[in-house]
């Protein structure tokens, strides 16, 4: 069986913009990629509402991904694939970075991974990286989230250009998905099943 890492936010969580509840195991994208694997796959979900890359949130706390990712890593293993969706929170006015920067942290997240030795036989697992899609239409977060439109946008070339710093595949969501318009930054349950199923293609790409 081979074991699959979902490291994200709260759209790996599986937050729902209708009824922010949370969708139920078979709505959220990790199910529909579990259900569209088969049985020889495990999927795991490690998703956090406000989860960021490498920041320390000084309102939230506690949702720094890459101090995460490291017992996370050791704690699933073995590990064959690890699926990171992470950026959309580093977005917040509160921590004043760039798209560039962004992705470059992402960049750090996948330094850890092929440094570790989580995967089979101690190996590093395999990383495939998620760029997040542009927001959507901000409404109660547009305050939080001032500014973030336009570096979002820019998220497409900075990951590219991070996944081929580190020889990483990427799957870029805007040629997949968008972002809810009903609060700018989740995923509807259409967009869930449609990630799910992009990213099941990839995977058997790199695992099969």
């Amino acid at each position: 069986m081979r074991t699959i890492l979902c490291f994200g936010d709260s759209n790996t969580w599986g937050w729902d913009p209708v009824t922010e509840a949370r969708f139920c195991p078979d709505v959220r994208w990790p199910g529909v990629l579990r259900r569209e694997l088969g049985p020889e796959y495990w999927v795991i979900e490690e998703g956090l509402p406000g989860r960021t890359t490498v920041w320390n949130d000084p309102i939230e706390g506690y949702k720094n991904g890459k101090d995460y990712l490291i017992p996370c890593l050791d704690s699933h293993a073995p590990i064959d694939l690890v699926i990171i969706l992470l950026g959309t929170n580093d977005l917040k006015m509160r921590f004043s970075v760039s798209a560039y920067d962004i992705a470059n942290s992402n960049g750090v997240l996948v330094d850890i991974v092929q440094r570790c030795m989580a995967g089979p036989d101690g190996q590093a697992p395999k990383v495939l990286l998620l760029a997040p899609p542009p927001l959507g239409k901000l409404t109660e977060y547009a305050e939080m989230l001032e500014g973030a439109s336009g570096k979002a946008l820019r998220f497409s070339n900075h990951f590219r250009r991070v996944a081929e710093e580190y020889a990483c595949p990427l799957l870029d969501t805007a040629d997949v998905i968008a972002s809810s318009d009903i609060d700018g930054i989740h995923f509807e349950a259409e967009e869930h099943a449609r990630l799910g199923r992009a990213v099941a293609r990839r995977v058997k790409e790199l695992l099969d």
